[in-house]
């Protein structure tokens, strides 16, 4: 938890209280239903919940905005931009219903009124959004083939509407098709854990 008051000093208790539940619950949950590595579950401030914020590290999403979380697994990047929002409204979404319920039941326990978590498949899914936000779910290029219906042409934020993605690795010949327009940042740039070097924030304009 003090990884994220490290990076995020001006959150509120009650979000506070809200990202200090997350320990117990997924913990809780992961025991049931194995949505994040039991390798990787006492990371679960570093490596899900820090790096769902990255995207907040680029962008302060007005206030009325609509995200769609594509492919949120057991709720990730989407319940910890929605702490941190929660005057925006987001939609999970997953193919796999077990961990759509994880991500349901997680946001109820927390009182998470801003989250609609449901089992659909991306293609199924027929709202507008001012932006897609993924971790790592599918190719970019494929990602964008989905989601281009769902990108809303009503501006209201400071960048342009599109696709947020958190990726790792050598990530060239992904972005090949978009090297004049994709914005790539390594994560190292907000924050300083040496778990986050060669990770990214992809940002596709659309």
């Amino acid at each position: 938890m003090e990884i994220i008051k490290k990076y995020f000093r001006n959150i509120t208790a009650e979000q506070e209280r809200q990202f200090a539940a997350l320990d117990t619950l997924y913990h809780e949950w992961n025991a049931k239903i194995n949505v994040i590595s039991r390798k990787d579950i006492d990371n679960l401030y570093e490596h899900h919940v820090l790096h769902s914020l990255a995207i907040a590290k680029t962008l302060t999403f007005t206030k009325g905005s609509r995200i769609l979380d594509f492919g949120c697994g057991g709720g990730f990047p989407g319940i910890p931009l929605a702490i941190l929002f929660p005057d925006v409204t987001f939609r999970l979404i997953d193919g796999t219903g077990k961990k759509v319920m994880v991500a349901r039941e997680v946001a109820s326990a927390i009182g998470l009124g801003n989250v609609e978590a449901c089992h659909i498949r991306g293609e199924e899914e027929k709202g507008q959004y001012d932006f897609i936000v993924s971790r790592a779910v599918m190719p970019l290029p494929d990602l964008e083939k989905i989601v281009k219906k769902n990108i809303s042409r009503r501006q209201q934020n400071a960048m342009a509407n599109g696709i947020f993605c958190l990726k790792g690795g050598n990530l060239d010949k992904e972005l090949m098709k978009y090297r004049n327009i994709v914005e790539k940042t390594e994560l190292t740039t907000f924050f300083t854990e040496e778990w986050f070097k060669e990770k990214y924030l992809v940002y596709l304009p659309m």
